[in-house]
């Protein structure tokens, strides 16, 4: 007998469910108005999804994993002023988010908005669309983290054994460690909510111990010339514009993923209210920490040509070395940023399954009977879960072929910027067709701002869509090319090819909905 329950769609309760409920969950209510069951507990707390949404995007964390990327295009000034830019973009992106997801709070969070949105005629191709890029972003982002908090393994390793040599092998087998690890923690959701509170607290304290440590017991420290106008150009790019706008993927890494707390709309009471303050709470705490942190390093650092060249391929360890002067200070500092890592690997395991298992109840992936599941015991999307961490295994042994094919910073840190940005501005564009006034408008809704913050987004995605495609170095060659349109290659000829076989046929429409929806009311009951 199957021991998992199959998520459906609304359906009319007995007359026995009736009499055990006289009172209705608001929440299911309105859940059952978009055409779906309450299949999931509400277990999270605004502080709990609040941890999901900062514990993913973690931005003072993506600042020092992804610090490789940018410290070659612009130096400091990249890093500090980046920030600044990127968080006003962000900005924009969390008011265009939450002002949907109060509207239309639901777990399948920008396919379902683009599905409820777009015109009729091309509501399901693009609703189908959405939700390929968004579950595809997800698996990106999970690898790009533990390609980088496996590095951040190997690196202290390196660091205290100086004649090792680091091998691609050695960070695969890293990889796969913290997949396996966030894996399991996402294996009990009643877990999750402490789980997620515990990792914000986490990385709030790590930030604060490294942030006072660092420039407190280094020998040296930087003239403010150094960290707020030293430009850096080791690109082979001769126009330091273009340096510059490469080397943004560093900082925007730092922001991305501000879609989690989305997907956590029906395992939290009131989303239209909670997942809109989780979104710009993240926003909020990830700019705060994200620049003082990176000023703080950079006035400790007292050898910048030392970051580019270091063994450990960790810059942010050799930045703790410097200040420290011993290398197990380095460690230890290293890894509580490590254990930051593993708290977004955590956050990030929980968003991809989420993504998968809305996105397949409504037949929007093959094999989506089976994985439109939610263990009745563990209270999770386990298939769901599983099947996502299984790709991103399989995308980490591509490490071990090619370094370059593979490149974290690069290729799969923009795949997970860029593969999400399309995914919010669908649903955008959508909403500006439809006129921001011809939808009911949820708690959040912020007018003429919510305005410009659409078309901000839209702006930004088309801007990292061209502009963060081009080589990290030049000349390119086979090492230094941004391999990133083949990932959009990739992941668009398997939507198009799924959506000619079955998707086309299957993926349930809006209409499909709305319609068993009605059904349901008509019978006198609701959604569970």
């Amino acid at each position: 007998m199957d021991t998992e329950k199959e998520v459906k769609v609304a359906r009319a309760p007995s007359a026995e469910d009736t009499d055990d409920d006289k009172l209705l969950d608001t929440d299911a209510m309105k859940l059952a108005g978009m055409g779906y069951t309450q299949d999931m507990q509400r277990n999270f707390s605004v502080w709990s999804v609040l941890g999901v949404g900062f514990s993913l995007t973690n931005s003072w964390f993506g600042i020092s994993a992804s610090l490789v990327t940018g410290i070659d295009s612009g130096g400091p000034v990249l890093i500090v002023y980046g920030i600044i830019l990127v968080a006003l973009v962000s900005t924009c992106v969390g008011i265009s988010l939450s002002e949907l997801a109060s509207a239309l709070p639901n777990a399948g969070g920008q396919y379902f908005w683009a599905s409820e949105l777009a015109p009729k005629r091309y509501a399901n191709f693009a609703s189908y669309v959405t939700g390929w890029f968004a579950w595809a972003g997800s698996i990106f982002t999970s690898a790009s983290v533990a390609l980088a908090v496996g590095s951040a393994l190997v690196g202290c390793y390196q660091l205290s054994h100086p004649d090792l040599i680091i091998e691609r092998w050695m960070v695969v087998v890293a990889y796969q460690l913290v997949n396996v690890v966030a894996y399991l923690f996402n294996c009990y959701g009643k877990l999750l909510p402490a789980i997620a509170t515990t990792t914000l607290w986490c990385s709030l304290l790590s930030f604060l111990v490294i942030i006072i440590t660092v420039p407190a017991v280094a020998p040296t420290h930087q003239q403010a010339r150094f960290v707020f106008a030293n430009f850096v150009n080791n690109t082979g790019w001769r126009q330091n514009g273009i340096a510059f706008i490469v080397g943004l993927i560093n900082t925007n890494w730092a922001f991305a993923c501000l879609d989690c707390a989305t997907h956590m709309a029906e395992e939290v009471h009131r989303p239209e209210k909670m997942i809109p303050i989780a979104i710009m709470g993240t926003v909020a705490i990830g700019f705060v920490t994200a620049w003082f942190y990176s000023v703080a390093m950079f006035f400790s650092m007292n050898n910048l040509d030392q970051l580019f060249k270091t063994l450990t391929g960790v810059p942010i360890l050799e930045l703790f070395f410097q200040a420290l002067g011993n290398k197990a200070g380095a460690i230890v500092l290293e890894s509580m940023i490590i254990c930051t890592g593993f708290g977004c690997q955590i956050a990030s395991h929980t968003w991809q399954a989420r993504l998968c298992w809305s996105f397949a109840r409504d037949r929007g992936l093959p094999a989506s009977r089976y994985l439109a599941k939610v263990h009745p015991t563990l209270d999770i999307p386990l298939r769901a879960h599983t099947v996502s961490c299984v790709i991103v295994a399989l995308l980490g042994l591509l490490y071990v072929g090619s370094s370059t094919a593979f490149n974290r910073h690069v290729s799969m840190i923009t795949a997970c910027i860029v593969l999400l940005y399309i995914s919010y501005a669908i649903p955008v564009v959508c909403l500006l067709i439809k006129g921001r006034d011809n939808i009911a408008h949820g708690p959040f809704w912020m007018g003429p701002v919510g305005l410009f913050a659409n078309i901000v987004l839209c702006i930004w995605t088309l801007f990292t869509l061209v502009m963060y495609s081009f080589p990290i170095k030049q000349p390119v060659t086979a090492s230094s090319m941004n391999y990133v349109s083949v990932i959009y290659f990739i992941v668009t000829a398997v939507l198009l090819v799924y959506w000619f076989i079955a998707g086309k046929r299957t993926f349930r429409q809006r209409d499909e909905r709305h319609v068993e929806t009605n059904v349901a009311f008509a019978g006198g009951g609701v959604v569970r």
